[in-house]
């Protein structure tokens, strides 16, 4: 047994004791009155020994009783507590996912709130540095959420009131669990002062306690010691319906015709059938009733894949909208159900060629439906404003034929034969001669439809991109087409010169262009940077310094916001799934939408044995029990009850 507070029920119950045993010595103050005769009054002269000071007590239940009763609340307010674990203080740090799969509600209320509560029971079995204890140690943890990323509530420490506030501050999120910076913020904060550069520390290193439903995308990049790890699962349902993708466009031909696609998983064992339907604005515009394939198994080794579903809505809009795709299929995680697209008002392309003289290009962009084109040579598109080309972008897409600019104004980039400078592409000295296009990915929207099989180039840049830029046809040893993004522009790379291959003869050559334009028109303006994933930021550029507004997330909570110097607004509270709204002062109000689209969230089943790096942690066999048993309700019960006999006792003496 330990003691929290022994002092103060060592305190109380010495004021309280000696008190009550003094008011039984004090002497009664008695009106003085002469009589005749004391014959009659011996009680009373009895009476009036016993309350003289200093004299033996007699004999009384009443003050057993109440000694008894002082003395019993006085051993509550010590706190004691019936520990049920042995050993020297420990430190741990106590992780708990927040990320969209912690919001099924096949454990009730959550699956995040019951992980909070086994996290509060840990907690309050934690081991306290007691007075008469012969521990010479508490308990100490840190407290970590994470999903995306990772946040601190709480440093070391043996204060179990401040631990406990930080479990109950943990709010829900729609984010991706990611375990790598938590495990790598855990081990910075235990790591000990004074460690040397081997790490060698007296203190034994911090135990995670995992509590989650095991669902973490990086389980692969997360390396951890033997017993390093407590691992408590958290859920016990497996099906789930998701929507997992989702894209709407414009016709190119049509700017008015919206089409939507989206893709929905079935992660159970049986398949689904219910509505799927399409809202623009609030409105519902379509309903389409489908069966969604139960999930099967695959590969080798054998693993499970969800049954997919592709389904394709077409309406008219003439005007900028809100999109929402949503099955009514009943499951545990409601936070997947539906999905969001901005969809921009329709606009033709304005198209700004570089060049120093390609009539090639020229007649090919000629040909395609653009609104507007517009040539020019290199040294006059150095010479324009590029700080007014960011606040108000005159292009749409700039294509920059053997072009190295001095920057790149906001807009989309088709490069040909020369990457700029500055987007990280290096270029090898020695260029390459005589390649064929041996593969590409026919099914990106960029190369629909095109067949570069006969496609052969003369001279070509042998480059390397960046590790985010995506490789859509490759040379032998090079690629050769690839987009990639770079301070908010996306970049169409061609790494040759058309003119010095047989490209343009090939009727490939128009189906490129007349896709690259219809793809890098939905990645310019409003269309790609108001349709997002949750956890990224939401940023609004090209507006005066200074510039207020309120911005209203998902749940109708709005918020002040402001632009700084540099006319930026960026706001990175987006954890939550939804349409954030934007209202800035003489400004049209934008929408932005946040979408969890994850396959790896959506597979809600958990996980009993995880799988960190190369190490199995099985999750434990039970939830979290009280390790340390408070046992002052019962001794506050045991005073109630002595309280409640000396009441007893002392109403019978009257009667008699």
């Amino acid at each position: 047994m330990e003691w929290i507070t022994p002092l103060t029920g060592l305190f109380a119950g010495g004021i309280a004791i000696s008190g009550l045993v003094i008011l039984y010595f004090l002497k009664l103050r008695r009106t003085e009155q002469m009589i005749s005769s004391t014959l009659l009054w011996k009680r009373a002269v009895q009476d009036l020994q016993v309350n003289a000071p200093f004299q033996r007590l007699r004999r009384n239940l009443l003050l057993l009783l109440q000694l008894l009763a002082l003395a019993v609340m006085a051993l509550a307010l010590a706190g004691p507590i019936l520990s049920l674990t042995r050993g020297p203080g420990k430190r741990m740090v106590i992780l708990i996912d927040r990320s969209a799969s912690m919001n099924a509600t096949d454990v009730s209320p959550s699956r995040l709130e019951e992980a909070k509560r086994q996290a509060r029971v840990f907690v309050e079995s934690m081991r306290n540095r007691a007075a008469f204890s012969l521990q010479d140690s508490s308990d100490q943890a840190m407290v970590i959420a994470f999903d995306d990323q990772c946040k601190v509530m709480s440093n070391f420490t043996a204060d179990k009131r401040q631990l406990l506030a930080a479990i109950d501050a943990i709010e829900p999120g729609d984010g991706r669990s990611r375990l790598a910076e938590s495990i790598t913020v855990a081990r910075a904060f235990a790591q000990s002062m004074g460690e040397d550069a081997n790490n060698r520390s007296s203190q034994e290193p911090a135990t995670l306690v995992l509590f989650s439903d095991g669902q973490i995308a990086d389980r692969d990049a997360v390396a951890v010691g033997p017993d390093e790890v407590r691992f408590f699962a958290i859920g016990s349902v497996v099906e789930n319906v998701a929507v997992t993708a989702m894209q709407a466009r414009r016709s190119y031909e049509n700017p008015e015709q919206v089409t939507v696609f989206a893709s929905l998983a079935n992660y159970g064992a049986a398949a689904v059938r219910c509505d799927i339907q399409i809202a623009v604005n609030g409105d519902v515009r379509q309903v389409q009733n489908h069966e969604i394939p139960a999930k099967k198994i695959e590969g080798e080794p054998p693993q499970e894949r969800p049954g997919k579903l592709t389904v394709e809505f077409t309406l008219n809009q003439a005007g900028g909208a809100v999109v929402e795709v949503r099955h009514t299929a009943k499951d545990a995680l409601d936070r997947d159900n539906m999905a969001w697209s901005i969809i921009s008002p329709p606009k033709q392309m304005r198209v700004l060629l570089v060049t120093e003289g390609n009539a090639v290009m020229e007649s090919a962009l000629k040909a395609c439906p653009i609104q507007r084109l517009e040539v020019c040579t290199g040294a006059q598109f150095d010479a324009m404003d590029a700080a007014a080309m960011n606040a108000q972008p005159p292009y749409d897409i700039i294509v920059l034929d053997k072009h190295n600019p001095k920057s790149l104004p906001k807009a989309s980039y088709i490069v040909f034969g020369l990457a700029p400078e500055g987007i990280e592409v290096k270029t090898a000295a020695e260029p390459l001669e005589n390649q064929p296009i041996l593969d590409w990915r026919a099914q990106h929207a960029i190369l629909r439809y095109v067949n570069l099989t006969n496609v052969f180039v003369v001279k070509a840049a042998k480059i390397a991109l960046p590790r985010d830029a995506q490789t859509l046809a490759e040379f032998r040893d090079s690629p050769a087409i690839a987009i990639l993004r770079h301070g908010g522009n996306a970049l169409l790379l061609v790494a040759f010169d058309i003119l010095e291959s047989n490209w343009p003869f090939e009727p490939s050559f128009i189906l490129f262009w007349y896709n690259a334009l219809a793809y890098l028109g939905t990645q310019t303006g409003e269309q790609l940077t108001a349709n997002l994933l949750t956890g990224e930021p939401i940023v609004i550029e090209g507006l005066p310094a200074g510039a207020t507004g309120t911005l209203t997330d998902p749940e109708g909570v709005g918020e002040p916001i402001s632009s700084g110097q540099g006319g930026i607004i960026r706001y990175p509270q987006t954890d939550r799934a939804g349409v954030y709204t934007v209202e800035l002062t003489q400004q049209p109000a934008k929408a932005f939408a946040l979408n969890l689209l994850s396959e790896e969230e959506s597979k809600i089943a958990p996980v009993k044995e995880l799988t960190l790096s190369s190490r199995t942690v099985t999750s434990a066999d039970r939830a979290m029990g009280r390790a340390n048993v408070p046992l002052w309700p019962w001794i506050v019960l045991t005073a109630l009850v002595l309280v409640c006999g000396e009441w007893i006792l002392y109403n019978s003496r009257i009667r008699l």
